[in-house]
């Protein structure tokens, strides 16, 4: 397919989007998506996959594409898999350029109930993902925290932004930079499960990471696709 042929097909597959859901999006694998996509049309995906999923959409938005953004998914691919092995209870899913991280209580990521402090248990397992972190300091970390629905809408918000802070300030007291850090708080406006029952309330209590490739990663990446 040449360049004006794919270029596009992203814009009419940012198009089609936006007039119809996420859903044809969140179907395809992240090769399809981040070489459909690329870089011009990542951020309007991003953005309006972000109203369903922040964390998804943080990394379709920083889709670069091309040559350099299989360079950086390489490099993600590696980190990704360094991450499954630390935390074996976690969801790990590779995403166009970028890797989500979901901790609920299956990884034993927990909070004490109705409160924003992290358990001991937590802190040990977080402790095992801080130096592949440190490994790889070229890319940025958005904390996304979760709740379930018990309670109101205006309590909950805060204290998902309370505990996705709580486990930034762990990562930082650790040694990881906190300028790579952000957090969000989303409350109970993204769950993955049913809250009508209580083993989906538990899956809906989460922490998930968004993590992408920095700007230094970036250029790395763009001048080893010139070079080749």
């Amino acid at each position: 397919m040449n360049k004006v042929n794919m270029g596009l097909l992203s814009l009419l597959l940012v198009v089609a989007f936006v007039f119809q859901s996420c859903e044809a999006i969140q179907n395809t694998n992240r090769a399809q998506r981040g070489g459909v996509i690329g870089a011009a049309g990542g951020a309007a995906v991003g953005a309006a996959i972000s109203k369903n999923n922040r964390a998804l959409g943080a990394i379709v938005g920083g889709v670069v594409g091309g040559a350099a953004g299989a360079i950086i998914g390489n490099k993600m691919d590696k980190q990704a898999e360094k991450i499954d092995q630390a935390l074996p209870g976690a969801e790990v899913v590779r995403s166009e350029e970028g890797i989500q991280v979901i901790l609920d209580e299956k990884s034993a990521v927990r909070f004490e109930y109705n409160k924003s402090s992290l358990t001991a248990e937590a802190q040990t397992n977080l402790d095992r993902v801080v130096n592949v972190f440190k490994e790889y300091p070229d890319t940025d970390i958005l904390i996304v925290g979760h709740t379930d629905n018990v309670g109101s809408a205006a309590y909950n918000r805060p204290l998902s932004q309370q505990r996705a802070k709580a486990v930034r300030d762990y990562l930082v007291s650790k040694g990881v930079n906190s300028n790579r850090i952000r957090v969000e708080g989303v409350g109970f406006s993204e769950p993955r499960y049913s809250n009508d029952t209580a083993d989906g309330r538990a899956g809906n209590r989460r922490v998930e990471f968004a993590i992408t490739a920095n700007e230094k990663m970036i250029q790395d990446a763009e001048r080893e696709a010139q070079g080749q």
